[in-house]
């Protein structure tokens, strides 16, 4: 199969914009780097505290927003925000990605949602994104739709005596005096049962435009 050149590229770019590709739109009246310094805040560690400098840098913040607005906007899993990326021009473009850059992965877009949600930033963030969609006019007309779908997480592998500590909200005893046990356990994402079959996690709760089909609110609970 012949590589793709850039003027290939360019024409599919062109025939999106033909079909007025709506994130389009969302990208030109939003100003992202307003969003920057709180959300590195969140994402990015200070040089002191890094342990090294090799690796591979962190993907960068507002690119990793920016997939959370794809993922509240088309109520799209981790998985299927990976895939999607990977596999749809109009979403690369959105995230600012050439065909040949890193996406970000599945564990990756959870440990952001997650490290937002554990600084009680996501309901802030975005409605401070509702707020620049609504100052460029886009406000609901058409009737919103409300929908809550379930983010599967890691699971854990506790104990019952365990399991009720956490849902009474205390941490267990002995996790306090083990820091890297504790670190991979998330003490919020909860069992549920939905069309009959149990799911762990969270739920996304998104509010919708109906005529534009833009996010108006989005808020993170656990699955129960």
């Amino acid at each position: 199969m012949a590589q793709m050149g850039f003027f290939d590229l360019s024409d599919r770019y062109a025939s999106l914009d033909a079909k007025k590709d709506p994130l389009v739109g969302i990208d030109a009246v939003v100003p992202w780097e307003e969003f920057r310094p709180t959300l590195e805040g969140v994402w990015r560690k200070p040089d002191a505290e890094r342990k090294s400098r090799a690796g591979r840098k962190p993907i960068d913040a507002i690119v990793m927003f920016k997939a959370l607005v794809l993922s509240a906007l088309y109520n799209l899993s981790d998985d299927q925000i990976e895939y999607q990326v990977r596999d749809r021009l109009s979403f690369m473009r959105f995230l600012g990605l050439g065909v040949e850059d890193r996406v970000p992965d599945a564990k990756t877009v959870w440990l952001y949602r997650e490290a937002l949600a554990q600084a009680g930033m996501v309901e802030a963030l975005f409605s401070q994104f509702d707020g620049h969609l609504a100052r460029q006019g886009y406000i609901a007309r058409g009737g919103q739709i409300l929908d809550a779908s379930i983010v599967p997480v890691p699971k854990n592998r506790n104990t019952r005596d365990e399991n009720k500590t956490i849902k009474s909200g205390d941490v267990p005893e002995d996790w306090e005096n083990r820091p890297a046990k504790r670190s991979q356990k998330d003490l919020d994402a909860r069992w549920t049962k939905k069309h009959g079959k149990s799911h762990y996690g969270y739920k996304n709760h998104v509010n919708v435009d109906r005529k534009h089909k833009l996010v108006r609110r989005y808020h993170v609970s656990d699955a129960a």
